[in-house]
């Protein structure tokens, strides 16, 4: 065999273990070894598998990846968005499917602190569903929003995402989220027309409000928004003012929301030590994909398969349209059956160079590809979005009225993403305008 067959089996090797559910992260790094071990020789394998690990995790902008993932998880477990999505309830309760909308607003406020799409969806769920139900919603309207509205916890910055395909692709990580923003927040809109257009085609979706709130009450609820607009602020004014890096950015995020959370009376020591577990346990799954993913690249460059996979799909003629079309394809493929950074970590040794070499921005390629990740979430049959809200509501509603919810968000999803796709400068134009 050739050095590139020897590259293309392990390939599909790595896909068939992945059929069989054995865990990414073991796939990558074992696909990894042996193919540098058959390629090369033992030496070289167990070096690489020494080295090459460190070198992925130390570096120092990975830091930032436990951070706000403790970030999200002190605002998840100390309640800091259910103020959030109060104010959004007071100020929009007047429109057509109105709590609808308020969640989506409240989603997109936790979005700004999480990083996560299904923190995002669990801490909306626990708050918007049970009052959906409670004022008479139908029940897939009520937990489809909640499902979709949490995809947007991965595109507003800071993004767990972004981050890690930032550290990979090389990129700088303040124009990633730069790009994110505009993507989350067309996407929300989306998300709002979507619940107005359903909510006037069937009154019955959602039930009408019958009074006004005092301009007071509403002014009063924006007090409650405080904690969340709070640690934005430290997080994002800090960022954007070049008073500290995206680095830093984390660990002043997550140090800003235990002190909010304490001053709150909500921060406890059961509290913070749950969120550092799940801060560790996350991590270290993170990580381990990532070490793979990187492991794999080395392997697919000495057998010189990446060069012959990009190689052969640039000369097949086909226009730029129809090669992010397949790209688009495979990734929602992937989507249905893959959590979204395991399909990422995957893939990106092998669709990054296409990337290059067509002559595309990766920092726009990173934020469609972080849209197109999100998608995943929601869609059948491993939605894992769906799922966090399932186990939200138990019994209540069923996985397949969760997911019929889903739907109309999901072609609205792909109209964004359509947008995204045709005019780059949707997402280039902030981080262009800060670099200048």
């Amino acid at each position: 065999m050739s050095d590139v067959e020897i590259g293309l089996a392990g390939l599909g090797i790595l896909f068939f273990l992945i059929a069989l559910r054995v865990p990414i992260g073991f796939s990558l790094i074992a696909v990894s070894f042996g193919g540098l071990w058959y390629l090369m020789s033992w030496r070289v394998a167990w070096g690489a598998l020494a080295v090459m690990p460190y070198q992925f995790a130390a570096n120092w902008v990975l830091s930032s990846v436990p951070m706000f993932l403790m970030l999200g998880f002190i605002c998840y477990h100390t309640n800091l968005t259910r103020g959030m999505f109060h104010a959004a309830k007071v100020w929009t309760a007047a429109l057509p499917g109105g709590l609808a909308i308020a969640a989506i607003f409240g989603s997109a406020g936790f979005a700004a602190v999480s990083g996560s799409s299904i923190a995002c969806s669990a801490a909306m769920g626990r708050i918007a569903v049970p009052e959906m139900m409670k004022q008479k919603y139908d029940a897939e309207l009520a937990t489809g929003t909640v499902a979709v509205a949490g995809t947007i916890g991965a595109l507003i910055p800071p993004s767990i995402i972004l981050i890690l395909y930032g550290v990979i692709s090389q990129q700088p990580i303040s124009e990633l989220f730069l790009g994110g923003i505009s993507a989350g927040i067309i996407s929300g809109i989306g998300y709002v027309i979507v619940v107005l257009v359903r909510v006037k085609l069937n009154p019955n979706l959602a039930p009408p409000y019958t009074g006004a709130e005092p301009m007071s009450e509403k002014l009063a609820a924006l007090k409650d928004t405080w904690p969340i607009l709070l640690v934005m602020l430290g997080i994002f004014g800090g960022l954007f003012g070049g008073v500290f890096t995206p680095t830093e950015a984390g660990a002043i995020g997550a140090f800003l929301a235990c002190i909010v959370a304490a001053l709150q009376g909500e921060l406890s020591w059961g509290r913070f030590r749950k969120a550092g577990e799940e801060t560790v346990t996350a991590t270290a799954a993170l990580i381990v994909i990532a070490i793979g993913a990187t492991l794999l690249t080395r392997f697919l460059t000495l057998s010189g398969a990446g060069d012959y996979i990009s190689e052969s799909v640039l000369t097949i003629g086909a226009s730029p349209a129809m090669l992010l079309l397949g790209i688009v394809l495979i990734y929602l493929l992937m989507g249905m059956f893959l959590e979204p950074l395991g399909a990422m970590l995957l893939t990106l040794p092998i669709v990054l160079p296409i990337v290059g070499d067509a002559g595309w921005s990766l920092v726009w390629f990173g934020v469609v590809l972080c849209k197109l990740l999100e998608i995943g979430m929601i869609t059948p049959p491993i939605g894992m979005n769906v799922f966090v809200i399932k186990g939200v509501v138990g019994n209540l509603v069923s996985t397949t009225q969760i997911f019929r919810g889903v739907f109309w968000f999901l072609v609205m999803d792909l109209f964004v993403l359509a947008i995204l796709a045709v005019f780059p400068d949707v997402i280039l134009f902030l981080p262009e305008m800060m670099g200048n």
